[in-house]
């Protein structure tokens, strides 16, 4: 009834205005607009023709002088009326929510809508899901024109924000109060698994969401719907209702001056020709007009008020409809004033009478209107004009007794040249109970955290995902992300796997425990080879020492020295000096060492199987000797072909161990370095097959059987070098090259000369020429003859 009401009060202002429409007074009729196609025609006809009796084309009132018709509760009534109003060319303005069916002037060109274009909602709607996070929501609109072009662009918007519909309903325009379908209804909305639901349509399809929300409690919903008083005003008598906590949203408007103080102080005395006034005061008051003739019912006292009226009912704060009725009476009014002025300016008398206006000559002006309102915002009809639109954020709070307060809790605003913005004070809001944190969420899964990569679903709408660990090496700093990303060379994940750390550079330093050790190693087995060096220096006179060739005993002992301090250059930080020194002294050091047991080993095969003047000679002359210097010259010429063509180089490696970065020496040519290595093999297999065949030689001055156990060690720990050095990595992989130097030279160490110190220290008595010739296993006269060419 607030319509009606809205509308006195225009009328009343405009009559009392001297500026509009001065020395005219405005008139109306009141007709009331029940939701029904036949009772929408009659009513139609019954005042266009002015009798009980519908008569087309005949106007059998005389004194009328209408000019227009402000309808329009629903779009499908101002279709109704707007078809037969076109046949007379009557203006019909409406103030219901906006409907872009009516915006079409080739069907409807004598209808206009005061409400402005909600094309700019969804932005509205969607924004606010954006705020909170919400992303899966229900969608609930009317079945009709309408309600498939509002689902169509607010799907369209959703989609481009990566919102995701849970599910889609049409709501009926037709309902038969308490039927199954209200159990139908609410079930879904208590089997949808999305905690918002949007609410948008016509009030008669809305009818059934309120009818069904009264007997079918839900709770742990946010409703977000379009500001309607038929679905917000309809409340029970209990605090837990299904809409407390929801939102609304209502095109921006101005407090009307002098509205408020109006319906304080108006009484249906003053409009005795509307019965439904008086009604509504003997409905809600319990109590007749002074004067009334209505028995034992009391007057009403002198302070009753439409304030007063039950918290369920609020008339005293402006609806969206009042506010636009009250622009439409002043649109009209401002229309006709200006008609009226441009008749009087074309030459009117002033004692003539009022001039004739035909509703066809409004249209122009209609079109063109435009003026600002009393509470300060600028007014006009012409959609196209409509680049700016605001809307209030209303939250939804009930109360016991079914007092119902809107609460304005946010703006939205939106210009085509500069974009759009939302703005909401949520220390504000009342949510909906049922939930146990605030803001509530509305997701189809949880967001995956840093750290974490999100799969899609399959079969299921793109909100709806699993969230997977990033793999080694990637890293997601961000929630809800796509894919992972990989980090640089230099940097690795932490545990998290949401942030790349820098690397630490890392090699086998002397500090590291594993090259302290290996360094303490090396130096002990260096001093102990200088010790044994200085033993057979110091007794090189003695029988042994002689009996074992003391120039190659030297020459062994000083490679095998440098064999040990050549593997300090694996360790340290590598550059490019090192790098190229640790495979050519490894190359040739050894080289000199495994020579030297092959000429040792071929000098004693010489000796005990080999006879003649000649070969003697060759034996005296030292001749195995020269093995040294041809074996080292290959493999100098080896070495050099490789320094020449792909020497080793600095190198990284990024991946062996987690947050480091190894600085390693490159082999370079990996066909060269097994070339060296290759070399070193053969002429080791060649050094034990020779003492392999001297093994059963006589044990006087014969050391075949060390020769052979040396090279079997050293042949034992390369070959266990190959495989495992290929399936290491990083600074394990340099130790293991270090750990089989010293392994390989320390076997040649212990094999040869260990048992020659023990002889020379602890059992110097064997020690003599003819201590030697005592011993055990001595095999004949053809053997001791050789013993002085050794």
């Amino acid at each position: 009834y607030q319509y009606v009401l809205a509308f006195y009060f225009a009328i009343e202002e405009i009559n009392k205005d001297s500026q509009l429409l001065p020395n005219v007074t405005l008139g109306f009729h009141v007709y009331n607009a029940i939701a029904s196609d036949h009772f929408a025609l009659w009513s139609t006809l019954h005042w266009l023709c002015g009798t009980d009796i519908s008569l087309p084309n005949y106007n059998c009132q005389t004194h009328r002088k209408f000019a227009a018709v402000i309808a329009g509760t629903s779009a499908a009534f101002s279709a109704e009326t707007g078809t037969i109003l076109e046949l007379y060319k009557f203006p019909q303005v409406t103030y219901g929510p906006f409907d872009p069916i009516l915006s079409d002037k080739y069907q409807y060109p004598s209808v206009y809508q005061m409400a402005p274009t909600d094309s700019t909602l969804v932005h509205a709607m969607v924004s606010l899901l954006l705020h909170f996070g919400w992303i899966w929501v229900t969608i609930f609109v009317s079945d009709d024109v309408k309600g498939e072009h509002f689902l169509g662009d607010l799907k369209a918007e959703m989609l481009k924000k990566g919102i995701c519909v849970a599910l889609t309903e049409k709501l009926p325009a037709t309902k038969i109060m308490y039927a199954s379908s209200d159990i139908t209804f609410m079930s879904k909305i208590r089997a949808s698994s999305a905690n918002v639901h949007i609410l948008y349509g016509e009030v008669g399809s809305l009818i059934t969401v309120d009818i069904a929300a009264e007997f079918f409690l839900t709770t742990g919903k946010v409703w977000i719907m379009t500001a309607k008083w038929d679905i917000v005003v309809y409340e029970t008598n209990h605090m837990l209702h299904s809409f407390h906590g929801s939102f609304s949203f209502s095109p921006h408007k101005g407090e009307i001056p002098g509205f408020r103080h109006f319906l304080q102080t108006i009484k249906p005395s003053q409009y005795p020709e509307d019965f439904y006034f008086s009604k509504l005061w003997l409905t809600f008051f319990d109590c007749s007009l002074p004067g009334s003739q209505c028995g034992r019912i009391g007057v009403c006292p002198p302070n009753t008020s439409l304030e007063f009226m039950p918290g369920n009912i609020d008339l005293m704060t402006l609806s969206d409809s009042s506010y636009f009725i009250y622009n439409a009476v002043y649109a009209l009014a401002h229309v006709l004033h200006k008609m009226l002025l441009q008749k009087a300016e074309l030459g009117s008398s002033e004692d003539a009478e009022p001039p004739g206006l035909f509703p066809w000559q409004l249209h122009p002006h209609l079109k063109k209107v435009e003026f600002t309102n009393s509470a300060g915002y600028s007014i006009f009809l012409d959609e196209e004009r409509q680049h700016v639109a605001q809307y209030d954020i209303q939250n939804t709070l009930n109360f016991p007794g079914g007092l119902s307060v809107l609460v304005k809790v946010g703006e939205f605003f939106f210009k085509r040249s500069h974009g759009q913005s939302l703005v909401i004070n949520e220390d504000l809001i009342e949510w909906p109970i049922g939930f146990t944190e605030t803001p509530p969420q509305s997701v189809c899964s949880q967001s995956c955290g840093p750290g974490f990569s999100k799969i899609p679903q399959e079969g299921r709408p793109v909100c709806c995902f699993t969230c997977i660990f990033c793999p080694e090496r990637h890293i997601s700093n961000q929630t809800d992300a796509e894919q992972c990303t990989q980090c640089p060379k230099h940097e690795y994940t932490n545990r998290n796997r949401d942030r790349c750390l820098p690397k630490i550079l890392d090699f086998l330093s002397f500090e590291d425990p594993l090259g302290m050790a290996l360094t303490q190693i090396a130096l002990s087995f260096s001093v102990i080879t200088a010790v044994i060096l200085a033993i057979f220096v110091k007794h090189r006179d003695t029988a042994i020492v002689k009996a074992n060739n003391r120039t190659l005993s030297y020459t062994l002992l000083i490679s095998l020295l440098l064999c040990f301090l050549c593997s300090l250059l694996f360790i340290g930080r590598p550059n490019t000096a090192t790098c190229i020194l640790q495979q050519m002294t490894f190359g040739l050091v050894f080289t000199v060492a495994v020579s030297s047991v092959l000429a040792k080993t071929i000098t004693v095969v010489l000796a005990f199987k080999v006879t003649g003047r000649r070969m003697r000679h060759l034996l005296v002359s030292g001749a195995p000797n020269y093995i040294i210097p041809i074996c080292t010259l290959i493999q100098l010429t080896l070495c050099g072909f490789w320094m020449g063509t792909n020497p080793p180089y600095i190198d990284t490696d990024v991946h062996s161990e987690h947050g480091h970065i190894i600085i390693v020496c490159n082999k370079g040519s990996l066909t060269a370095f097994y070339c060296v290595l290759g070399y070193l093999g053969s002429l080791d297999l060649l050094s034990f097959t020779v003492a392999f065949l001297a093994r059963n030689l006589p044990e006087t001055f014969n050391e075949a059987k060390f020769l052979t156990f040396s090279m079997l060690v050293f042949c034992s720990v390369w070959v266990t070098f190959l495989p495992v050095y290929h399936s290491s990595k990083g600074k394990v992989m340099v130790a293991m090259e270090v750990f089989s130097i010293l392994a390989s030279s320390a076997g040649l160490l212990g094999c040869i000369f260990l048992p020659k110190c023990y002889i020379i220290l602890i059992r110097s008595e064997n020690n003599t020429f003819t201590g030697l010739k005592s011993r055990k296993n001595v095999r004949g006269n053809r053997y001791s003859k050789n013993i002085n060419c050794l």
